[in-house]
This record gives structure tokens, C-alpha cells and sequence, in this order.
């Protein structure tokens, strides 16, 4: 049996107190600017340090202005009053926005990561593979991090309303109001908080259900003397996966595609997907070299980790043929409601959006092509922290221009909020893994699992 060390304890607390009070400090920051005022003090603290970008933009304003007076027409220049008014206060929103859009980009990749790994477990067994089953424990602990880490999505969702999702602020389908928006409302079918939870349930609900019983069956198989227990997980998974095709692809469009609600991807939900399996297999990755460093999982070779960096390879190459599908055809299509989703992302964000292309694709190419290099524990470690961090700016890239437009960067707020999650990541998986042996004993292709090589 695993026991969880004293010193990885006290480092998973370690980072959630730090993450927390990291945390708190990004919201009590955010919220210093709760005046017009205090919004224009800050825009022309930046304009003298920086220059352009809002220097200009002012400039740009007091120009015009300019213009508008001299040509004596005063209500041109209300209209551009107006207009620095609602950038004032759209700077101010965006301001709040941050750090609930960093503690939610955070709080979705670890729970990500849980759900990648199950539906690849989930695989793992439908498929009878003979490789794999010396990891099975390694991925149900990690899954245990699932329940409360979905759990904590959907609430920070609810909780932070139209700091995330537009669509949640009732103005948006109110006729009467200046906000409203007649595509938001057509869509309010699907787009309704109520709608949200119920189905957020489901999702949760569905993955959880399986994660015990597929736990159950797989624990019960170790003393079992028959082969009763491995042929109703076998069925149960067979069911999961189908629930799992659907559920997920929903859920990528509840829980990110919706903070763009104008915006919408026929790929989407295999782009997430594929975010979250080869970062789900990385972690998987990393955990196996982290308990054999320290003599655990003696029955793990270097096959098996060929294998796992095997899967890190084709899935990062999976995850850019599907970035590349919906980045061109929807360039090449060229219709503005849609294409404004990557202009955006271009003129705000070129360097994470075209960054994480060179980590999640260029980088894995250049580590994990060759086979002999997916055979060495560093390597693998290295190429998996550069993929995992590409994933992350991948979810960053999906939820922060909706949220916080040009406002981005990724400090304070951010960083704590990944070592909350990572830390609790830690806590929760870890105490799973000392729950049971990390030996599948009674699971059929554990012999041919064991003697694995090529």
C-alpha cells in the first residue's frame, strides 16, 4: 500500500494556502477600482509608463474632440464623450472580470486533467488493452479529484454570473433595456442559468457514477475468484463511453464555448476533448515517474512509459490537426461572427494563441518523435510540464478575451489560482492512491501487463 509522505502533504497545503491568499488578494485588487474615476487614474498611469496602446487611444479621443468643438458641433462631441465613457467602464468590467476568469481557467484545467483520464481508463478496459493495466490505480486515483473538481467549476460558474457568462446577466434578453442582444436571446432556450445547472448535473452526475462503480468493480476484482466483476466494469464502460461522447462536447459548450454566446465551433467539442486527454495521459505521465522515483510501481518499465509518451505524441499531434481545422475553416470562411473569435485572439493575444501552438505541437514533434527519447524519464518529464503549461494558455486563450478583452496578463491572480487547484490536485489524488494496492491483482491482462516489452 502507498502512504502518502509527510513532506508532499505539507506542500499540497502549502500551495493551497498560498493559492488561496493569492487569490483573495486578486479580488480585494480588482475591486480597488470600483469608480470611473479611479478606472481614468489608472489609464493615465499607463499611458505615461507605456505610451501608446490607451495613449493613443486617448489621444486619439481629445483629437477628436478637438475636431468636433472646432468644427463647433457639440453633439459629435458628446458622442465621443459617450464613447470614452463606456470604454472607461468596459476597462472597469474587465478589471473585475480577472480574477474570477483566472480562479475559473484554473479550476477547469485540473478538472480537466481528471476527466481526461477517465474517459482514457474508460478506453483502456473497453479496448481489453494489454499494456496498460499496471497503471490503473495511478489514473482512479487521479480521477477522485473529478467530483469536487467539477463540482467547484459549475459553482465559481454560478457564482461569478456575468463576470463569465454574458448571457447570465438578464438585461441580455430584456427587450425593454440598452444591453439587450437579439442572438442572446434567440439562444436563451439553451443559455438559461436553470438550463446550466440541470445539465451540469447530469454531466457531473453521469462521470461520477461511473468513476465509483468502475472503482468498485476494479477493487472487488483484486480478491474476486472469478471474472464476474471485470465483465460488468467492461459493460458499464462500454455504456460510459457513449454518455461520455455526448456529455462532453455539451459540456464544452456550457462551460466555454458560452462565454463567447456569438460565437460557435461544430469542432469544438473534439477540441477540448483533445486538450483534456493529452493533458489527462501527461499527468499520468508524470505521477508514474513520481512514485517509481520513489520505489513504488516496481512492476513499471520503460515499455510502459514508451507507451504513455506514445499516446502525449499523437494526441498533441490530434490536438493541432483539430486547432488548425477550426482555425482555417473558419478564416477561410470569412464570416464576421465567426472569424471575430480568432481577430481578437490575434490582435490581443499573439503571444499565447500562436505560443501554445509552438508548445503543444512544435515542442512534442522535436521531444517525443523519437522513440528512444520517450524512454527517458527527464525527457518525458520535460516534454510533459512544456505541454501541460501549453494547455493551460490553451483554456486561458478560450475564456480571457471573452472576459477580460485586452486587460490580460497573466500575474498574482492567475498564478495563485493555479497553485489552489494544484494543490488541492495534489491533496486529493495522492490520498486516493493510498486507499488501495497499485496493483491491479485480480484484473485479467495484469500477467501480460507485468511481462509488457517489446
Amino acid at each position: 500500500m502507498y502512504t502518502f509522505s509527510k513532506k508532499l502533504k505539507t506542500f499540497s497545503i502549502i500551495l493551497v494556502v498560498l493559492g488561496l491568499l493569492g487569490v483573495g488578494y486578486g479580488f480585494i485588487d480588482a475591486h480597488k477600482y470600483d469608480t470611473t474615476e479611479k478606472v481614468e487614474a489608472l489609464l493615465a498611469t499607463e499611458e505615461a509608463h507605456h505610451g501608446g496602446g490607451h495613449g493613443e487611444e486617448a489621444a486619439h479621443h481629445e483629437e477628436v474632440s478637438h475636431d468636433a468643438h472646432s468644427v463647433d458641433s457639440h453633439g459629435a462631441e458628446a458622442h465621443v464623450d459617450d464613447e470614452h465613457a463606456k470604454h472607461v467602464e468596459h476597462v472597469m468590467h474587465a478589471i473585475h472580470n480577472r480574477p474570477w476568469s483566472a480562479l475559473y481557467v484554473a479550476a477547469f484545467f485540473f478538472m480537466m486533467i481528471a476527466l481526461g483520464i477517465l474517459a482514457f481508463y474508460a478506453i483502456q478496459i473497453a479496448s481489453q488493452a494489454g499494456w496498460s493495466p499496471v497503471l490503473f490505480r495511478v489514473m482512479e486515483g487521479m480521477t477522485a479529484y473529478l467530483l469536487p473538481g467539477a463540482l467547484i467549476v459549475v459553482a465559481i460558474a454560478i457564482f461569478a454570473g456575468d463576470h463569465l457568462f454574458v448571457w447570465m446577466n438578464p438585461d441580455m434578453i430584456n427587450k425593454e433595456s440598452e444591453h439587450y442582444d437579439k442572438l442572446v436571446a434567440g439562444k436563451s432556450g439553451w443559455l438559461n442559468k436553470t438550463g446550466f445547472i440541470i445539465r451540469a448535473l447530469i454531466f457531473i452526475g453521469g462521470w461520477s457514477l461511473y468513476r465509483h462503480f468502475s472503482r468498485k468493480f476494479s477493487i472487488a476484482q483484486d480478491t474476486a475468484e472469478d471474472k464476474s466483476n471485470f465483465k460488468k466494469l467492461f459493460r458499464i464502460t462500454a455504456g460510459f463511453l457513449v454518455f461520455f461522447i455526448y456529455t462532453e462536447s455539451m459540456m464544452s459548450w456550457d462551460w466555454i464555448m458560452s462565454v463567447d454566446p456569438h460565437w460557435f465551433s461544430t469542432l469544438f467539442g473534439w477540441y477540448v476533448f483533445a486538450s483534456m486527454f493529452v493533458s489527462g495521459i501527461t499527468v499520468l505521465a508524470l505521477i508514474t515517474l513520481y512514485l517509481k522515483s520513489k520505489g513504488q510501481l516496481e512492476f513499471v518499465n520503460e515499455n510502459h512509459l514508451h507507451d504513455v509518451a506514445k499516446f502525449m505524441f499523437a494526441f498533441s499531434i490530434f490536438w493541432t490537426y483539430l486547432w488548425f481545422s477550426q482555425f482555417m475553416l473558419i478564416w477561410y470562411s470569412n464570416i464576421p461572427e465567426e472569424v471575430t473569435y480568432f481577430v481578437t485572439r490575434f490582435e490581443d493575444y499573439k503571444l499565447p494563441f500562436l505560443g501554445m501552438v509552438v508548445m503543444n505541437f512544435v515542442f512534442p514533434i522535436l521531444m517525443l518523435m523519437n522513440a528512444d527519447y520517450k524512454r527517458i524519464p527527464w525527457f518525458v518529464v520535460m516534454a510533459g510540464l512544456v505541454i501541460l503549461a501549453g494547455h493551460y494558455i490553451d483554456i486561458f486563450n478560450m475564456i480571457m478575451p471573452a472576459t477580460v478583452g485586452d486587460r490580460w496578463f497573466i500575474g498574482i491572480p492567475e498564478i495563485s489560482s493555479i497553485l489552489l487547484f494544484a494543490g488541492l490536485f495534489i491533496f486529493i489524488v495522492f490520498t486516493a492512491l493510498t486507499k488501495a494496492p497499485l496493483l491491479v491483482k485480480g484484473y485479467p491482462f495484469r500477467k501480460e501487463s507485468e511481462e509488457f516489452h517489446y
